[in-house]
């Protein structure tokens, strides 16, 4: 082999090695990592739900210390029991009728799904608002019609009245009490027939005057009815009024009177004997409840009383005698048992007819359709409003 092909054999060699390596390289070259995929956007937090919207309409104003303020107290148990889950509103001093419709109607117009009417002359307004907007609730307090989108509570605040009447008959000196009442409705005279009933179980000799102001709230006249009867010799009064006026004048006279639907009991020491409330809180609990998980329903009407814990007589005067506190407390304890009722017979009405007849207990029905005095009861019961 000449040394010039053994020049040429040795560079095709080396070409050979040279472009060995470089695929010797490209094959061993190391990939870089892929990069990591987008991870999807964690998914929105589900957005909170809208607060159930409940209304309340009132007849008289927050500050009444009666009527109205206990069903704003009981308005305030439900935002206590459900919080944020909740928004209430408050109408007050609405009048009854046209005013009522109105401001019933712009509640359901502004989205409230439930709302309470909580006077006995709203059921009218009501009744109607209520066939407009068949997915809103209605609530009426102390009526009684009802429909499919609208149903009515109410309270057996005659019971109450009854062990008022039992005190008042221990503690009457002139035998004479009196009673300042509002409407000549069964809601009202039931008061009337059952405070009289009570005295009469401690005291026959017992009589009732009562005076009319056509009005639930307006404590002047409240305050002149009540004068008018200690006038007329009674020395222990009630009312169905929504203030603590009558309570004030029978102070002021030295009389006996009692808180009315609320504890009055710091408004006038002296004559305050008991008072007679109502827990709205309970049933209005059980109603947004229901409004909640959906098991409302109308065409109902619920009436609580004393076994529901609804109506209490409270603070009895330590100047009441121990036996008379005792009997007041034995019929608080029957009304509560079910073994005692304000209305049993033998029951006349003060022109001597039977009303009830011996051993017969009065159901909702009779009690629904009072429109009398029972004996004992002085005068006649006015007609209408």
């Amino acid at each position: 082999m000449t040394e010039l092909a053994k020049r040429r054999l040795l560079q095709w060699a080396g070409l050979a090695a040279l472009a060995g390596a470089t695929a010797l390289a490209g094959c061993g070259k190391k990939e870089e990592p892929a990069a990591p995929a987008a991870q999807a956007p964690a998914s929105a937090a589900a957005p909170k739900p809208e607060p159930l919207k409940a209304a309340w309409v009132y007849v008289g104003p927050v500050g009444d210390a009666g009527w109205t303020y206990a069903h704003d107290q009981g308005r305030k148990a439900v935002e206590a029991e459900f919080g944020d889950k909740v928004k209430t509103t408050i109408v007050e001093k609405v009048p009854e009728g046209a005013d009522a419709e109105r401001v019933i109607r712009d509640l359901a117009a502004q989205g409230n799904k439930i709302i309470f009417a909580t006077s006995f002359g709203f059921m009218e307004p009501m009744v109607k608002v209520a066939a407009e907007f068949p997915d809103v609730k209605f609530e009426h307090a102390t009526g009684y019609k009802t429909s499919a989108n609208m149903r009515v509570y109410d309270i057996k605040l005659y019971q109450d009245a009854y062990v008022s009447g039992v005190l008042a008959g221990g503690m009457t000196k002139s035998n004479t009490i009196g009673f300042v009442a509002t409407f000549p409705i069964p809601e009202v005279l039931r008061n009337i027939n059952a405070f009289t009933l009570g005295a009469q179980s401690v005291n026959p000799k017992v009589k009732t005057k009562v005076v009319w102001i056509n009005t639930w709230f307006d404590p002047p006249k409240e305050s002149d009815a009540a004068q008018s009867l200690i006038n007329q010799g009674a020395d222990v009064l009630l009312q169905n009024t929504d203030s603590s006026a009558v309570l004030q004048t029978a102070e002021k006279n030295g009389k006996y009177a009692f808180g009315w639907d609320s504890d009055m009991s710091a408004v006038a020491p002296k004559a305050h004997l008991a008072s007679n409330v109502v827990h709205w809180g309970p049933y209005y609990v059980k109603a947004v409840k229901e409004v909640l998980d959906g098991t409302w329903k109308g065409n109902q009407r619920s009436i609580w009383g004393a076994p529901e814990g609804t109506t209490e007589v409270i603070k009895i005067n330590e100047a009441v005698p121990e036996a008379v506190r005792k009997k007041a407390e034995e019929a608080a304890a029957g009304l509560k048992a079910g073994t005692l009722s304000a209305f049993t017979g033998p029951l006349a009405d003060n022109t001597g007819k039977e009303r009830l007849a011996k051993g017969v207990v009065a159901d909702q029905d009779w009690l629904d359709k009072v429109d009398f005095y029972v004996k004992g009861v002085e005068g006649k019961v006015p007609s209408g409003k």
